[in-house]
This record gives structure tokens, C-alpha cells and sequence, in this order.
């Protein structure tokens, strides 16, 4: 049995330590926790809580909270997590305070001074998972000429696509509250069996484009300091005009994060298109490293320099020190990308009356000088590819079938948990610990039937059992080789000499023109 009254000294002890709880306000704070813990006297004895001050994560108090709540009867079954997370909310200090002291930090130390403050802050009351975070797997690819990161989640589950372009036709208002996880409402709210507990979500509130958004980091970060800027509206996502101002505003106040936008649409955007949305932080993404391949100049933007990048997918950077000029080449692209169309490369603006063209602007800072890259993109179904013809072709769908979004378009897939259970039996029979039986794997009741043409493939590729750690190697590899095939299926403009003359003339459409060497 878990002793509340040493509980919530414990959780006092934390809260001075690491959620800046203040002397002034201990003895308030205390009453507050044994009411919750439904106590009547605070802790009378002499127990060492010391080790208290060297936790790196709050796991074993939330442990205990559970434990406690459902010892006393103060959640029902499977609610335990809900209130541990409004303990850990009554513990940190509320959002008033937590703006004023994240922009006095920012004015005295600069802005990542700040985001240290409210991300230590994030992870200390438990609203960043940093020890589900850390059960991820991760390894780099290097394929001679730019390197892609890659992590098996498994934290979150795989998501349709289907599922996802559904959000686009709920209704944005009505009963539903918050309406969507995004939702500015969501920071304090106890949260549901259907709807995660955020009475320990804290945000800062900006102002982009002039008009009210806020920055919070993500539960389930996939990179350092993953954070997410949100309309304080609920409002679907756009990709236009408006969107490079924003994402300028944002650099401006955090030139220490990137910041970049989804796509706009079902199968190229992410995975939440009903409220506006942008998504950074402090990690340099695997695109950002790539180099200019195809330099290119404007006599309209002279002050605007960049070109077409050597990269999977079809993407460009663009820098200026000119804040306005750049805003005004990239919205040139923006609204010019909607409408065109290049049958020769098989890329249609329009069909059935869809708009099929979209693109995913990422902005940076350093210094005076503003980066804007683009990544672009189109939607378009066929009958031959019913999940996007610029999409991952089902030949890879064993490895990734959710949308390919911002993140991912950068170089960083997230792939889905079950690859770890997968790819540790397909080790297995590559290295003889388990029978390769086809008959077995072209069941659709076996787990590792997705992976079946997999599987074959690498058998074939190697008669010889191989040892665990061969076998390790080149499951590895084939997940590789898939991740990098996927984003060239991502790319409207292939990387074939037809492709790069058409990317050329996308371009020479907007007013940009190769420059010689």
C-alpha cells in the first residue's frame, strides 16, 4: 500500500526541485494535495526523500499516484493516468505564470534560455513522455549522398489514411470538447477515456501572421525539442499566402527552431488536417543538410538566392535577408504550384473537381538571413495507385503505408511499432531459428504476412543461413533501401533526366531561371 501522506511530501519535495514551486506557496500547495488524496493530516515522520532531487523523470511518483488512486478508489479502472496527470497539473505553475517567466527568460538570456525553461518543465511534470520517447529505435542510413534517419515508434499506433481525410468533414464546432487534440482547450483538461489527459500542458501564446497562436512541445517528441505551433482557432490547415509571413514570425521569435507547415491535404499532409497547424524545434533535419544541386536566380527577387536541392523528393531552398522579398518569391511559388499542370510528368493540378497540388513550406533562421525551403506536392489516385500516385507504392507498404508528412518528407521516418515484433522474426528464419515456410507466410492470418515478398526476396538474396547479427544487418538494410524508394515515390518531379527538365520549368514558370556556373 502506497502512504499518501509521504506521497505528497514526495510530490512536494519534486515541485520545489523541479516545477518551481515557490516557499510562499508550499502550505497552500500541501492542503491542496491531501485534499486530492483525500487525506486529513499531513506527514508526521522522519523518512529520507532525498533521492527525490536526482530524478531525471517523475516515472516512480506517477507510478505511485497510479498505485495510490486506485489503492483509495479515487479513479475508476484504467483512469489511473488521468489523475496522475492532474496532480502533476496542480503542480506546475499555471499558464499566466509559466508566459511571463518563459518571456522575461527569453528578453534576459535569449529564446532558447526559454524553451530550455518550458521544456525541462514538460518533462518534468510528465507531459513530455521522455521515458517512452527513449524505447524508440534509431539508426541513420547513409547512401553516399545524404543520410536519412529512422526510428521505429512505439509509442503511437499506425494510422489510415482514410481515417485521416475523414477529419476534413467532421464538423470544426458542436459538443466535442476540446474539438481536437490541438485545440488551445486542451491545456488544463482532464482528459477521457477517448480523449488524453492535459491538466499538465503548458503553452506559450505568439502571435503569427497577427493572429493568436501558441507553442507547446509534443507528448511524443520525434526529435530534440519537438515542438508544434497551433492556431488558438479551430480551423482546417492551409498551405497559401498567409503561411510564410507566419512562419517568418515564428523564426523571428524562436531563431533557434526551424518550423515548417504540412501539406494541406489528405495523403501528403499529416495526420491532423482539421486545425492549423505548424510543426519544429531544435533538431537539424536530415532535408536541411541537403546541398543546392540546381542554382537558380530571379531578376524579379534579386536579393533571393537557392535552387533545386539533390533530395529524394522534389524540394528547393531560397534565402534572403530581405524578409519581404523572400515572402513574396515563396507565395509566387505557392499560388502558382496550385494550378499547374505537366501531363508529360503526369502531374494534374485538377481532377473530379479536387485540388491535387499542395506543398509543405519549412522556414529557418540564422543571423539576418531567412530560409525558406519547399517541398512539393500532389495527391493525385489512379486506379493503379488508389493511395496516391505520389505516395508509397504498395510494394512498401510491409514497411510504411501512413501518409508521408513533413517530418518524413525531411529525411526522419517514423515507422510503426510492430516492425520491431516483425523484423525480429524475419531475423529469425534468415538465421534458421525459425522455419521459412511460404505456405505459412502467404496465410493472411500469419503476422509476417505483409512481409512475405520480403521475405522471399531476402532468402533468395542469401542461401546461406546467415548469423543473427548478419541477419540483423540486412533486415536493416532492405528497411533502408525501402525508406529512400518511398520518397522517391514522393517526388512530383523525378530524379530522371525528364523529371529534372520538368522541375526546371516549373520554375522558369514562376520567373526563376538556372544560373550558370
Amino acid at each position: 500500500m502506497i502512504n499518501g501522506k509521504l506521497l505528497a511530501e514526495k510530490l512536494l519535495r519534486y515541485a520545489r526541485r523541479f516545477l518551481h514551486l515557490k516557499d510562499t506557496d508550499e502550505v497552500y500547495t500541501r492542503n491542496l494535495l491531501l485534499r486530492e488524496l483525500k487525506l486529513t493530516a499531513p506527514y508526521s515522520g522522519e523518512e529520507d526523500i532525498s533521492y527525490i532531487d536526482g530524478l531525471d523523470v517523475p516515472d516512480t511518483l506517477v507510478d505511485e499516484l497510479r498505485s495510490y488512486a486506485a489503492e483509495n478508489g479515487l479513479a475508476a479502472e484504467g483512469e489511473e493516468n488521468l489523475f496522475a496527470a492532474h496532480i502533476l497539473g496542480l503542480l506546475t505553475p499555471v499558464p499566466s505564470a509559466v508566459n511571463e517567466e518563459f518571456f522575461c527568460i527569453s528578453g534576459e538570456r535569449g529564446p532558447q534560455a526559454a524553451c530550455d525553461y518550458l521544456y525541462d518543465m514538460c518533462v518534468k511534470n510528465d507531459y513530455v513522455q521522455k521515458t517512452a520517447i527513449g524505447r524508440n529505435l534509431k539508426w541513420e542510413y547513409d547512401d553516399g549522398e545524404n543520410v536519412l534517419e529512422i526510428t521505429i515508434n512505439l509509442s503511437k499506433p499506425e494510422k489510415d489514411n482514410k481515417e485521416i481525410a475523414k477529419l476534413l468533414s467532421k464538423p470544426t464546432s458542436g459538443e466535442k470538447y476540446p474539438a481536437c487534440a490541438l485545440c488551445k482547450e486542451n491545456e488544463g483538461f482532464g482528459g477521457t477515456l477517448t480523449h488524453p489527459a492535459r491538466s499538465n500542458l503548458r503553452t506559450v501564446s505568439v502571435t503569427l501572421g497577427g493572429e493568436p497562436w501558441f507553442v507547446q512541445y509534443s507528448p511524443y517528441a520525434y526529435y530534440n525539442e519537438h515542438c508544434i505551433a497551433i492556431s488558438k482557432k479551430h480551423t482546417p490547415m492551409r498551405v497559401d499566402g498567409t503561411t510564410p509571413v507566419k512562419l517568418l514570425d515564428f523564426v523571428d521569435i524562436f531563431p533557434n527552431y526551424f518550423i515548417g507547415s504540412n501539406a494541406a491535404l489528405p495523403i501528403v499532409g499529416g495526420s491532423i488536417l482539421n486545425h492549423e497547424h505548424y510543426q519544429g524545434g531544435g533538431h537539424i533535419l536530415p532535408m536541411r543538410k541537403a546541398g543546392v544541386e540546381t542554382p537558380l536566380y530571379s531578376k524579379k527577387y534579386p536579393n533571393v538566392h537557392g535552387g533545386i536541392l539533390n533530395w529524394y523528393n522534389s524540394a528547393a531552398r531560397f534565402s534572403s535577408e530581405s524578409r519581404e522579398e523572400l515572402i513574396s518569391a515563396v507565395t509566387d511559388i505557392i499560388e502558382k504550384w496550385r494550378g499547374y499542370t505537366d501531363e508529360t510528368v503526369g502531374i494534374y493540378a485538377f481532377s473530379g473537381g479536387n485540388n491535387h497540388n499542395t506543398l509543405s513550406p519549412i522556414a529557418t533562421k540564422n543571423g539576418r538571413e531567412y530560409t525558406i525551403d519547399v517541398i512539393l506536392r500532389n495527391n493525385l489516385t489512379t486506379d493503379e495507385y488508389p493511395d496516391g500516385v505520389f505516395h508509397a507504392h504498395p510494394e512498401y507498404f510491409n514497411i510504411k503505408k501512413e501518409g508521408i508528412g513533413l517530418i518524413e518528407a525531411m529525411g526522419l521516418f517514423i515507422l510503426p511499432g510492430r516492425l520491431k515484433r516483425q523484423t525480429a522474426e524475419i531475423e529469425k528464419i534468415l538465421s534458421g531459428e525459425r522455419a521459412f515456410d511460404e505456405a505459412e507466410l502467404d496465410s493472411p492470418d500469419c503476422d509476417l504476412y505483409v512481409h512475405r515478398d520480403m521475405i522471399v526476396k531476402l532468402k533468395g538474396e542469401n542461401a546461406r543461413l546467415l548469423s543473427r547479427e548478419e541477419a540483423a544487418e540486412k533486415v536493416r538494410g532492405y528497411i533502408n533501401e525501402v525508406c529512400a524508394k518511398i520518397l522517391e515515390c514522393t517526388a512530383v518531379f523525378k530524379r530522371n533526366e525528364q523529371g529534372k527538365k520538368a522541375f526546371l520549368k516549373f520554375f522558369n514558370a514562376v520567373g526563376f531561371e538556372k544560373k550558370n556556373a
